[in-house]
């Protein structure tokens, strides 16, 4: 295996990351920014308050968007990967 082909598959898995944790770290963002700002309105400075929904709407979301992930990991494996393996 080249030089650039090691650094155009590590590029593509890069990608492929970024866009497999996009909607996770999309709906931690908002949530957070949500209950920030819940919590400033109504001064409660409960620390479960933060945590608890937060990771509910990530779960949530992961359990959504798993065959999305999923279909996107087999699709980078299959295209990407094996035939860089065959290749050698």
């Amino acid at each position: 295996m080249t030089e650039s082909a090691i650094f155009d598959v590590m590029r593509q898995g890069l990608w492929v990351a970024v866009i497999i944790s996009t909607p996770l770290l999309v709906v931690a963002l908002v949530a957070g920014v949500t209950i920030g700002l819940l919590q400033a309105l109504t001064s409660v400075q409960e620390m479960t308050l933060t945590f608890v929904p937060k990771v509910a709407a990530m779960l949530a979301v992961f359990w959504v968007t798993m065959s999305f992930m999923t279909t996107t990991l087999v699709g980078f494996f299959t295209d990407v990967i094996l035939p860089k393996i065959a290749g050698e």
